[in-house]
């Protein structure tokens, strides 16, 4: 059974280019476009823990970027089931345990840009709102970095269908 996007979504995927629709339209395509809102929801979530570890309770950039990653990870481990139509208890060795470690890898990349961004941010002498804006800003880019990768790891290994084996 297929689900009838929306008009407005159908003129807009007109609107982009003939290989970029029909990657869209692919198996693929359809997987990403199903793991995008799990991202979402997970940057939403780490990004306003980020804001809240560093201005509400002072904690360390690098230290605050570590535990907004865990937090988005949360997130979109739950979300991550639901977009890969997995069901029931996961298995753990094949399943939950690789889904941790490549977290780990993007906790720690996301820790160390938020650190020296803050870094960078206090040599240029900015403080408040602006170095909240370019750490902020410097920790979104590389969630998007990692979930570029993360899709990767998780489309084409860790979740992957019968038809990739």
């Amino acid at each position: 059974m297929t689900v009838e996007a929306p008009k407005i979504a159908k003129s807009a995927l007109r609107m982009l280019p003939r290989p970029l629709r029909d990657w869209l339209r692919s198996r693929t395509g359809t997987q990403f476009m199903r793991f995008v809102p799990v991202s979402i929801a997970a940057v939403i979530t780490s990004q306003v823990t980020l804001v809240v570890m560093i201005e509400g309770f002072h904690v360390s950039a690098g230290t605050s970027g570590v535990v907004a990653s865990m937090a988005g990870a949360a997130v979109s481990y739950v979300l991550s089931r639901w977009a890969w139509h997995r069901k029931g208890r996961p298995n753990v060795l094949k399943e939950t345990l690789p889904f941790w470690a490549v977290s780990v890898g993007s906790w720690l990349v996301l820790g160390l840009v938020t650190h020296y961004a803050h870094v960078w941010a206090v040599s240029m002498n900015l403080t408040g709102l602006q170095r909240v804006a370019l750490v902020n800003g410097a920790y979104f880019v590389a969630n998007c970095v990692t979930f570029v990768a993360r899709f990767v790891i998780f489309h084409y290994v860790l979740f992957r269908s019968e038809e990739h084996t």
